[in-house]
């Protein structure tokens, strides 16, 4: 193909004594002694060859400018197949490009930089850009004008005190601007260490002993805690408050945040400072409150032991999907509460944690990569108020609730034809997967599904189930059994978690129902005997009421077969002898 025209066809200098012009590379399909060729001549007054171009991606030709500034020139490809121009004037000053500066070094404080460089001299007025990457990858620029000398500088201010920076400079022509140059070799440099700015998070666990008080101390940086250089120890001050002696002071090295200490009963004010290799921090103060004579303590705590009480009470709260959520009821007198608990409560030490919150606070979701299902954490909620801290309230809870490791130990089984009453024992400790929310019971025929009244449907139709909410319950009735039944029974215990999958049955059989057989003989028995005694009571009652009247005919006396008148029979009277005779003058006349 024959040749388009030149695109992209520019120029510029870097130095003001050379120009360079570029262009894109012309595809004509044509190669060897085909292949195009570029020129670049001057246009005017008269033309002049000035360079003949190198292509490889892109086209470049360089040639002397001397003492002329401005330009016309023109860059001419051609092949076989044709030949095309291009034309670009140009003034040299409005093409300055200037080369990256060389040799950067610096000089820095606590909270500033200073940037060196050399740069020749072009005849150009440059300004300075200053770039410098933050530690957290954010950028600044800061932009300076031209100095009169061959070492350049820039200060760049505000910065932190030992902190990593990188920085590197460029620079373009501050009139008539074309183009930045690149970028200098990167620098790092890291500021100067400062004196420590804000205080450390100190926090304390007390324990009673004879004679005072194990205090153990631990300290972490705040959030707002700047070491500003390389910490080297911790300094911890203990002042008495009563008596006015001369206050003690620790140095401990800048491995360790916590150390024990032991005071006696009265109020300390301890204040703790970081220092680095500059200065101290400012103290971070706790008050230790006096504690009470031993012998009142002892006897205080024993009269809590026998009753069986503390003086809080621990409430019980939920874990969620980012941590524990605690709450608490805000009083208006403290200016901050802090939340304590052990990330490890199983083992010594627990590594006790703790936060701050504001006034203002009523309630947080305490999180922490060292929470696990299934473990009891304790919290302490205290109220500060002038560096002075009172314990408010007492929780406990977990991140996520598992069902119990054991079931119950059914310790007692009384049985009747139709229920079975279960007794159990269950011990609860701090090791508990769960908080206790009462007891399941289950009871299951050996043959057929449970359809027993009162009970639950389960998920396996053979099993009924009964629910006891209250864990301090731990004895239950099943009723409605069937009497001479084999059938199987199991207590479990579950927590928020649930329980566990497993049953540990046991197997009992119902007895007879002797009420039944008591019944039966009510019912043939007593009424037999009843209608005995009744057939008896009426014959005596007939004959006392309704005697029967002798029939002659039918008595052995009147047995002969003589004298009958009318089929009647006639006594013979010398045939007996009466006690005593009446005679019916009337029959007798008859007769």
């Amino acid at each position: 193909e024959p040749p388009d025209t030149p695109k992209d066809f520019s120029c510029q200098t870097q130095d003001m004594k050379r120009v360079t012009c570029t262009w894109t590379k012309v595809e004509t399909y044509l190669y060897g002694d085909n292949s195009p060729r570029y020129t670049l001549s001057k246009t005017s007054p008269q033309k002049k060859a000035l360079c003949e171009a190198s292509c490889f991606k892109k086209c470049s030709c360089t040639w002397d400018i001397s003492q002329q500034r401005i330009w016309n020139v023109t860059v001419t490809v051609e092949n076989p197949l044709g030949k095309k121009t291009a034309t670009h004037v140009f003034d040299v000053k409005h093409r300055m490009y200037p080369t990256a500066p060389s040799q950067v070094w610096e000089d820095s404080t606590d909270t500033e930089i200073t940037l060196y460089w050399n740069y020749e001299k072009t005849g150009i007025e440059l300004f300075w850009q200053t770039e410098v990457l933050q530690p957290d990858g954010k950028v600044e620029l800061h932009n300076s004008s031209d100095v009169e000398s061959r070492h350049k500088r820039v200060t760049v201010g505000g910065l932190r005190p030992y902190t990593e920076y990188t920085a590197r400079v460029r620079c373009g022509a501050a009139k008539h601007f074309w183009r930045w140059s690149d970028w200098s070799q990167p620098l790092p440099i890291r500021t100067k260490e400062g004196t420590p700015s804000g205080k450390l998070d100190i926090w304390r666990e007390i324990t009673p002993v004879l004679g005072g008080q194990n205090v153990t101390l631990f300290w972490k940086e705040m959030p707002s805690f700047q070491a500003n250089g390389k910490i080297i120890s911790y300094e911890v001050i203990l002042e008495k408050l009563e008596d006015g002696s001369k206050p003690e002071s620790f140095s401990f090295p800048s491995v360790y945040n916590s150390t024990r200490i032991f005071i006696d009963n009265l109020s300390y004010r301890i204040s703790i400072m970081a220092r680095n290799n500059v200065n101290f921090s400012l103290p971070s103060v706790l008050i230790i409150s006096g504690a009470p004579d031993n012998s009142r303590r002892l006897i205080r705590e024993s009269v809590l032991f026998i009753l069986g009480t503390e003086e809080l009470k621990e409430g019980q709260v939920n874990g969620t999907d980012d941590g524990i959520l605690i709450s608490w009821e805000p009083r208006s007198i403290y200016d901050s509460y802090i939340i304590d608990w052990c990330n490890f409560p199983r083992l010594q030490p627990c590594d006790l944690q703790w936060r701050r919150f504001g006034p203002n606070t009523s309630s947080a979701v305490i999180s922490s990569a060292a929470f696990v299902p299934g473990v009891r954490y304790k919290f302490h909620i205290y109220g500060s108020v002038a560096n002075k801290t009172s314990l408010l309230e007492k929780k406990m809870g977990y991140l996520r609730e598992l069902p119990p490791e054991l079931d119950p130990t059914v310790r007692k089984v009384d049985l009747t034809y139709n229920s079975v009453t279960l007794s159990w024992d269950y011990h609860t400790n701090e090791s508990e997967p769960g908080f206790l929310r009462g007891y399941h019971v289950y009871v299951s025929p050996m043959q057929g599904n449970c359809n027993l009244k009162g009970s639950k449907k389960h998920i396996l139709p053979e099993l009924c189930k009964y629910t006891i909410e209250n864990p301090e319950e731990k004895r239950y009735t099943v009723k409605h059994l069937m009497p001479n039944t084999k059938y199987k029974i199991a207590v479990k215990a579950f927590t928020g978690g649930g329980e566990t999958l497993n049953f540990n049955f046991r197997y009992i059989d119902t007895p007879y129902n002797s009420n039944m057989l008591y019944l039966v003989l009510l019912i043939v028995i007593v009424p037999t005997l009843v209608a005995a005694v009744c057939h008896w009571k009426m014959k005596r009652v007939k004959e006392c009421c309704c005697p029967v009247i002798p029939s002659p005919n039918k008595s052995k006396v009147l047995s002969f077969k003589e004298y009958k008148i009318d089929s009647e029979k006639v006594l013979k009277i010398n045939d007996c002898i009466p006690d005593v005779l009446a005679m019916d003058n009337a029959e007798a006349q008859k007769l």
